[in-house]
């Protein structure tokens, strides 16, 4: 099956329970239209000829009468036949026909009336099914006269035709809504297990139990294996690189002491930067290991915790410019968002510290949008070429370009570790060219 074209996929609803209702729907409706189309012309039309053609028989009998027993005869036996057929019959001596029909528009079975009588009485006549209620004046030129009638309309046509339709309508709502009760119920564990992968990619660990019918229910198990597997993996990596940095502190340390008992020259200071670089690469290590999960999801404010990154880097020395454009129309003055602060805080360090590492000019830039958070951080340094920034992104890259990203002890897992917190959180880290300062520009984007 194709999929709909794309100026009707437009005003296609998106969600899985809106589409579900409206495939229930247009059947229903199409079915409805369809029966109600045929019912009524097969059936309201034709019992409407039907009784039609008999009045028109009785109103031929009164034309054969007048024709053979005259004006004045005709007159007088014409009040006994209206007693007779339940209507008024008159003959007016010197009016004039004036031939034509009058109906409303919407009067289907009028339509069938004017056509049955102008077949079966075969004169000119004139049928007004508006000007008297519930009444059908038919008017026929005779030898003595014109000839008029006011037949009752139920004697022409089923009183109430739109009864059935009525009836089809509430029954199709009846059926519709039971319809709708039942498939919110095999809705919602799909959009609790939507929302279950969804907070799970964000780090956060939302409470499923997987319910509903059979296929929703191993789609339940399946990610509730896979979330388990992913959680003991992330374990697995975090035990074991901080068992790693761990057990290669304790000989670090010693190296340190025993650098500090010895005489100073300038052997030892290269032997003491080497150290101190090792430390520094096992904190990245740490740092990596641990990743966003040292702390929970909580509402913080986001304008708060940049100005907080922005003091930090400015105490160590580094001059970090401050940007924060509001541009999600909302009336709060600082609106929360459920993120790890320290995770992210430690993100936007790593990213500052390598903006002021290589350029003079550094700055950090909040905008706040409807649905995202973007922190971008700007530099006036070499930057990165395009083709290596995708590997500037990976574990333990080292890049030889004109901008070591990894230079001063790092072992590659700076902008590693700010994109693995943009992930727990849902979002991503992409690499640019800053258009003002004209360094690297790396926006952190979290959803909100």
């Amino acid at each position: 099956m194709t999929a709909p074209p794309r100026i009707l996929r437009k005003f296609l609803p998106t969600g899985f329970f809106s589409r579900a209702i409206l495939i229930l729907l247009i059947p229903v409706v199409v079915l409805q239209l369809v029966v109600g189309a045929v019912f009524f012309e097969r059936h309201y039309q034709r019992v409407t000829a039907q009784m039609t053609q008999s009045v028109a028989e009785e109103l031929g009998r009164i034309l054969d009468l007048i024709a053979d027993t005259g004006a004045i005869e005709a007159m007088r036996q014409l009040d006994f036949l209206s007693r007779l057929l339940s209507y008024d019959v008159e003959l007016l001596p010197g009016a004039e026909l004036v031939p034509g029909a009058e109906r409303d528009r919407l009067d289907f079975t009028g339509a069938a009336v004017v056509a049955t009588l102008e077949g079966e009485l075969d004169r000119p006549l004139r049928v007004d099914l508006v000007s008297v209620p519930r009444t059908v004046r038919i008017e026929m030129a005779t030898d003595a006269g014109l000839l008029r009638a006011d037949v009752p309309r139920a004697r022409v046509t089923v009183p109430n035709p739109h009864q059935l339709l009525v009836l089809m309508v509430i029954a199709g709502l009846i059926l519709t809504t039971i319809a709708v009760l039942f498939l919110r119920n095999q809705v919602r564990p799909i959009r609790r297990l939507a929302e279950a992968a969804e907070a799970f990619g964000k780090g956060r660990s939302f409470p499923f139990r997987p319910t509903g019918a059979d296929e929703v229910r191993r789609a339940g198990s399946a990610f509730l294996s896979m979330r388990a597997r992913i959680e003991r993996q992330m374990e697995q990596r975090t035990r074991m690189l901080s068992g790693v940095s761990h057990d290669l502190r304790t000989p670090l340390t010693r190296m340190k002491l025993t650098l500090e008992m010895m005489e100073q020259d300038d052997d030892v200071a290269a032997l003491r930067s080497d150290v101190n670089e090792m430390d520094a690469m096992l904190s990245d290590f740490l740092a990596f290991a641990r990743g966003a999960a040292t702390d929970d999801p909580v509402e913080t404010d986001p304008i708060a915790l940049a100005k907080g990154v922005v003091e930090d880097a400015r105490r160590g020395g580094n001059e970090i410019e401050l940007a924060i454009r509001d541009e999600s129309h909302e009336t709060t003055a600082s609106p929360l968002v459920l993120v790890r602060p320290g995770a992210i805080t430690r993100a936007l360090h790593n990213l500052l510290g390598n903006a002021a590492r290589y350029g003079r000019r550094a700055r950090l830039t909040l905008r706040i949008l409807p649905k995202t958070l973007d922190f971008t951080v700007e530099d006036d340094g070499p930057g990165i070429p395009e083709a290596d920034r995708a590997r500037a992104l990976q574990p333990f890259s080292r890049l030889d370009a004109a901008r070591n990203l990894d230079r001063g002890g790092s072992v590659g897992l700076g902008l590693t570790i700010a994109l693995d917190i943009a992930r727990v959180h849902g979002g991503s880290l992409e690499l640019g060219e800053s258009a003002d300062l004209g360094g690297l520009r790396a926006t952190l984007r979290l959803p909100r």
